[in-house]
């Protein structure tokens, strides 16, 4: 049996050279230390030990203005003496015990010395030498100047010339390390990975066409342009649009982000810049990709005190000079994402250096429905998916979002051990989204389950009847996320400009809960909490925005370039209190609608909270059953989001309560006749 050798760690060699070299200087310099083995004490002790007779010898250096004293050994028994010996570090302990003390001249110590030898025995008269001493100093600087040396260079320098690898950081701060992707280190994601957005795809296939054959362009006198900005919110896709550049373009792509030049260190901001155009010229045509670029690109001057250097502004004057300045960078194209365009400086976003700027905003129905089809690819889907309503119950959604939907329901359909992903996982990874994770576990009294319920039923039955509400999806009381008891779920029409009539209703459906509250139990509570902040918003807005208020007429205060805190408002004290005034008579006369409304409907709202009480979620259908169809117009028509699966998922919940048997017979037989266990 062969003897298993045993390895030992391998070290870096001229690292261990270095710090052994290191520490043998540390060691020299301690050990010749002028001070070593010494301990100073003042003429009063050294005459003090004179008159015991403690001093064996005495000797005067006269180069160093030093006296030092030896005692004898028989003495350093006393505890004085041992009290200081202890004190003394082990490294300074010498084969002498030996003191020591300054004198100003020759003539006052000769004089002293010999005014103490006059009060001690004769017999005792010891005398003291005179003699010069070398000076370790000099090896103590030589050992600093060889230690500067060895510092200087191994973290600096390296033999053969340049930066050290280790050290290097120490001054190649400078120098900026953004991702480059070439023809060796290529990004596969190509356009066809990047669901919707055709026209924006549009805009940086014209860059990549010139990129890859110039004179198509150039044969007509056209320039590309320098810089393309592409703005959205955030999840709507911008990164990967600049990857799929990447994968398109068979030109170097040099990814960074806006944070990279930041740096506490004056001047480093501007150097990085600079270093980054000199990368993209040596491998021009090329592309350069800046993300977040609102974290160096901020407009200038903008709360900045008096007589501060502000290195992110010197940063963004480097930008702009290598941008568009004295220098030329042809074939340099640079494209920036952002999702604050309001905080940009101007001279950023002007021709030349940007010249266009590309609006990614949420996907609509059609490019909702294509990212949903991308993101579901990898997924086994039950073969009855309806991609098209999925698209249609997820208003607002961004990309992100719609792939986090696609896989929560896979994480949820695996879960529950099912084999596919059906319709009823992708329900529950909306309301997951939407409203946060269920929690049925949450201990609710059933005095705060009734308040829940007729407060979501006042929701549902004011946007039922409402002429401009948004159609209702789902009613439930489940509780979800951090703090949502209950929640009503609408589906929002595609539409971007809402009239007064619409906004008055918006608000009325909002109140639908407080009202309900207040008139089935005589008193509120703290549930109407967002409601009350959502109407508030939209109040303020009608009146101080989108000016659709006749007292303080048609003027808007909303500054869309604002980039910093106002601490003025634009108008008089006047003024404010006239529109405190409206936004509170548009919010109690939606309020007063909203009551009558509802004492109207009364025993709608009554069977609609029970029936929550029972089911605890109900669906559109169930609220058609219930109270009959919703009145629409023919612009209302919204496409049908009826979900049997999910209605079954969650009409086969116990009965948490018996709300249901308080009912008289005939409702209680209506109730179970009409909301079906589908």
């Amino acid at each position: 049996m062969q003897k298993k050798e045993k390895k030992f760690p391998q070290h870096n060699t001229p690292q261990s050279i270095f710090f052994l070299a290191i520490l043998a200087i540390l060691g020299l310099f301690f050990y010749y230390g002028k001070e070593q083995g010494v301990i100073f004490i003042s003429e009063k002790r050294f005459e003090q030990m004179m008159v015991d007779k403690d001093v064996k010898s005495v000797t005067l250096i006269t180069n160093q203005h030093l006296v030092e004293v030896v005692v004898k050994d028989d003495v350093l028994a006393k505890d004085s003496y041992q009290q200081e010996l202890a004190k003394r570090p082990a490294w300074k302990k010498s084969r002498h015990f030996i003191y020591a003390f300054r004198i100003p001249s020759f003539e006052i110590f000769d004089k002293n010395f010999k005014e103490i030898e006059a009060k001690i025995d004769p017999t005792f008269r010891i005398g003291y030498t005179s003699e010069e001493r070398s000076e370790p100093a000099s090896f103590i600087n030589w050992s600093f100047l060889l230690t500067l040396f060895l510092v200087y260079w191994f973290f600096i320098r390296k033999p053969g010339g340049g930066i050290a690898g280790p050290g290097g950081q120490l001054f190649s701060m400078n120098t900026l390390k953004a991702t480059v992707f070439d023809k060796d280190n290529k990004i596969k994601v190509t356009f066809q990975d990047v669901a919707g957005m055709k026209e924006a795809k549009e805009e940086l296939k014209e860059m990549v066409d010139f990129l890859k054959t110039p004179e198509k362009f150039t044969i007509l006198g056209g320039k590309i342009p320098k810089g393309v900005l592409l703005i959205g919110p955030p999840g709507t896709g911008k990164t990967l649009l600049a990857k799929a550049v990447a994968g398109e373009a068979n030109v170097p792509f040099i990814c960074l982000s806006g944070s990279d030049f930041v740096e506490m260190f004056v001047g480093v901001g501007a150097a990085r810049v600079r270093d980054l155009f000199k990368k993209a010229k040596e491998k021009a045509p090329c592309i350069i990709f800046i993300d977040e670029i609102d974290a160096v690109g901020r407009a200038r001057g903008k709360a900045n005190m008096p007589g501060v250097n502000d290195e992110r502004e010197n940063t963004l004057n480097s930008l702009l000079v290598e941008m568009d300045g004295f220098s030329t960078n042809s074939g340099v194209i640079i494209i920036a994402a952002t999702n604050r365009p309001e905080v940009l400086d101007i001279a950023l976003l002007r021709p030349g250096r940007f010249d266009r700027q590309v609006s990614i905003d949420n996907p609509d129905i059609i490019d909702r429905e294509a990212i949903i089809k991308y993101h579901s690819k990898g997924l086994k889907l039950e073969r009855h998916i309806r991609i098209r309503q999925l698209a249609e119950q997820t208003p607002g959604f961004s990309g992100a979002d719609l792939a986090n939907m696609c896989n929560e329901a896979a994480l949820i359909a695996a879960r529950k051990s099912r084999r596919f992903v059906t319709m009823t996982d992708f329900h529950a990874a909306i309301d997951r989204i939407i409203g946060g994770l269920e929690k049925r576990n949450k201990i609710i009294s059933m005095e705060e389950k009734r308040i829940i319920a007729y407060h979501e039923a006042g929701h549902a039955i004011a946007g039922w009847f409402l002429e401009h509400a948004h159609p209702l999806v789902k009613v439930s009381i489940v509780p979800r996320g951090l703090a949502a008891l209950g929640y009503a779920q609408y589906l929002p029409k595609e539409q971007f400009i809402y009239q007064e009539d619409e906004l008055l209703d918006e608000i009325a459906m909002a109140l639908g809960g407080r009202v309900a509250e207040e008139l089935i139990f005589g008193k509120i509570s703290t549930g109407a909490l967002s409601d009350l902040e959502r109407t508030t918003k939209l109040a303020y807005s009608m009146v101080t925005v989108y000016g659709m208020n006749p007292k303080v007429g048609h003027l808007s205060f909303h500054n869309s370039k604002q980039t910093d805190y106002a601490f003025t408002k634009p108008y008089s004290e006047k003024t404010a209190y006239a529109i405190d005034e409206e936004v509170r008579a548009i919010i109690d006369r939606a309020y007063e609608r909203t009551k009558t409304l509802l004492r109207e409907k009364m025993d709608q709202l009554t069977l609609l909270a029970e029936a929550l009480l029972v089911r605890e979620t109900l669906f559109k259908s169930d609220l058609e059953r219930l109270i009959g169809k919703r009145f629409t117009s023919a612009s209302q028509d919204a496409p049908s989001t009826d979900a049997p699966s999910t209605v079954k998922q969650t009409l086969e919940v116990p009965n948490n309560g018996n709300a249901v048997e308080d009912l008289d017979t005939p409702e209680k037989d209506f109730l179970n006749n009409h909301v079906t266990e589908t």
